[in-house]
């Protein structure tokens, strides 16, 4: 239940070596910038462990959970919750994604080769928006289960024909239709890159501001970090956005005014379909027992999830107690985080395996 209760939770992000502050982000009681003397703190007993070749990954007082996480000897990311429940897989995961988002917008080599601060605090000022999503109460669970969100679309044979063809007309063979953030159809290209990748593209996409193209530079953590790629995006309708990872070619103006207008303008009922079954997941003909208020459905091996607080569709008609839509995901997320800590620990060793390179090709 990380996002209930409490008080707030505070992330700073510092350079390793000399311990300057790069940013801080916040949520919740914590005020939005914590002052440079508990920032020097926590980065200053981190560092002693250091020198005395001793890693600090974690401790707690009274009412507040600190973890210390560093990143090719080059960044430190701090994080500190006063919520009730945040777990330390939580916490971990949170810290990760926010340094795989950086690499994202950024590339890997600006954060492992410092050369100039102030540069460096002025190019993750793009990353802010991206970073605040992960601390913010989300409909979406692929921050914590590192697996990426779907929606089950009514038409989705159709909508994978239309994709696959745009796509490759695009010159790409990585595309994807999202809706609000959740993976509608994909292509098989797009599948092989890593969990975390297709989890990161997708909630990068639902953090930008809104437009109807976009021809955005990306850095895949673990398939390309130090080479960029361009990540062309397009307004289906509000909500909607097909994407393609591709590379110089073709240009921006051309996708949208032709293929866009060739692939997905015949396709418009369908497309919108995909906003009516986004916050369920999956349509309304799935049959579920009246008493299923939310679930959670994870397929390990493929690394796809789907996560809903408003499984059924007439809430009016349900027996018994019902929880807000807020309890429901904090009791899903506990659910999931004890699971996997207690029942699961292999899960949490497999997450390296499942970050396996996958290159544009």
């Amino acid at each position: 239940m990380e996002e209930s209760g409490g008080c707030g939770l505070s992330l700073i992000c510092l350079t390793a070596s000399s311990g300057v502050p790069l940013y801080s982000r916040s949520r919740g009681g914590i005020g939005r910038q914590l002052p440079f003397s508990v920032i020097g703190s926590l980065n200053g007993v981190h560092m002693f462990g250091n020198n005395l070749d001793v890693l600090l990954t974690a401790t707690s007082t009274e009412n507040t959970r600190v973890v210390w996480k560093s990143f090719h000897d080059s960044i430190n990311l701090i994080v500190m919750s006063s919520e009730v429940d945040s777990s330390d897989l939580y916490l971990n995961r949170l810290l990760d994604n926010v340094f795989h988002a950086m690499v994202l917008v950024v590339g890997l080599e600006e954060l492992v080769n410092i050369k100039n601060v102030e540069r460096l605090k002025k190019d993750l000022r793009a990353c802010y928006r991206l970073i605040d999503s992960f601390l913010t109460v989300s409909e979406k669970s692929g921050d914590l289960t590192q697996c990426v969100d779907c929606v089950v679309p009514y038409d989705g044979p159709i909508l994978q024909e239309c994709l696959d063809a745009f796509t490759h007309a695009a010159e790409s063979n990585f595309g994807c239709l999202m809706a609000a953030g959740r993976v509608v159809v994909a292509t098989e290209k797009w599948w092989r890159l890593a969990a975390q990748e297709v989890m990161l593209l997708a909630w990068l996409v639902a953090s930008l501001a809104l437009n109807s193209s976009r021809d955005y530079p990306v850095y895949l953590p673990h398939g390309s970090p130090t080479v960029p790629h361009r990540l062309l995006t397009f307004q289906l309708v509000p909500g909607v956005d097909v994407c393609v990872l591709c590379g110089p070619t073709p240009s921006l103006q051309k996708v949208e005014t032709e293929l866009v207008e060739r692939y997905w303008r015949p396709l418009q009922d369908p497309v919108k379909a995909c906003l009516r079954v986004q916050l369920r997941s999956f349509p309304a003909s799935f049959p579920l027992h009246q008493g299923i208020l939310g679930l959670l459905l994870i397929n390990r091996e493929q690394k796809k999830g789907v996560y809903t607080v408003q499984a059924q569709q007439a809430e009016d008609k349900q027996q018994g107690v019902s929880l807000s839509l807020e309890q429901r995901r904090a009791a899903l997320r506990a659910f999931y985080t004890l699971a996997v800590s207690q029942y699961f620990p292999s899960e949490q060793g497999d997450e390296k395996k499942g970050k396996a390179a996958s290159k544009l090709e």
